[in-house]
């Protein structure tokens, strides 16, 4: 009687990857394939610097004080607050290209664990919204925009982390819609949040029912947070829950739609 013996690499079970495959070199790799789309790049660029000039420096009141500062930099930091929107979120929902190109199915094959693919997305829309915010930033600082230097860090740095919620909400739209109309479906509702959450008309300028309407929308959260150094105005608290919440809720839904996507053949 002979004994067959099995070859060694069948035997030996493969070693996953440290971090689940989460590495520097992925992620260098992600962020420079995602630059390469120019609409990536004019969100993150272009189009918080354009607006915050159009709207923050060329009307009669852009010297008038608000807060520590003036009503210039209080755009400043509404747009650039808007620019993290677009850059983070379209940057999560680049997962809806690579569904539909089943490059995602091509990396169920690898030994790449998906908390660690979800992780390296989410943190390239951070970079990305970082990188939005310091655009704005720099072009802010050779505009009338004025408030004291540890207010310029402080609300850039809370605009920035607060763009969590739309990185986890650029994710779930991914998974959610089809990769010909994410973009389309995208900018228009950032739009209509960003207006609706008082990032292009201050709250106190609505009539009292859209304003209170106002504290529902997810972007009244991130700009009250990211101006609050500024302007230090009242319903921080609620403003902290209300990123909170909406943060908890796009997570879960783009958990929901992942555990959907992986668990088809």
């Amino acid at each position: 009687m002979t004994t067959t013996t099995l070859p060694a690499a069948t035997t030996t079970a493969r070693r996953l990857p440290r971090l689940g495959g989460f590495s520097p070199t992925y992620l260098a790799l992600e962020l420079r394939r995602t630059v390469r789309n120019r609409r990536t790049v004019i969100f993150t660029l272009v189009m918080p610097a354009a607006l915050f000039l159009l709207f923050g420096t060329g009307h009669g009141s852009a010297g008038d004080r608000v807060g520590a500062g003036n009503v210039t930099a209080y755009v400043l930091v509404s747009m650039a607050v808007y620019g993290a929107m677009l850059a983070s979120t379209s940057a999560g929902a680049t997962v809806s290209i690579e569904r539909a190109a089943g490059w995602t199915r091509q990396l169920r094959l690898t030994p790449l664990r998906p908390g660690a693919y979800v992780a390296v997305k989410l943190a390239v829309a951070m970079v990305l919204g970082g990188v939005s915010i310091a655009v704005a930033y720099l072009v802010g600082s050779t505009s009338k925009a004025s408030m004291p230097a540890h207010v310029w860090v402080e609300t850039a740095l809370l605009g920035w982390l607060c763009s969590l919620v739309f990185a986890a909400f650029g994710l779930f739209m991914g998974y959610l819609l089809p990769s010909e109309n994410v973009m389309q479906v995208l900018g228009p509702v950032l739009g209509v949040l960003a207006f609706a959450g008082g990032l292009f008309v201050p709250i106190d300028q609505m009539g009292s029912t859209f304003a209170t309407l106002a504290k529902f929308s997810p972007t009244y959260g991130v700009g009250q947070i990211a101006r609050y150094p500024l302007t230090h105005g009242g319903g921080l608290l609620a403003a902290v829950v209300n990123v909170a919440v909406w943060t908890a809720v796009f997570v879960a839904g783009a958990a929901w739609r992942y555990r959907r996507d992986t668990a088809r053949v």
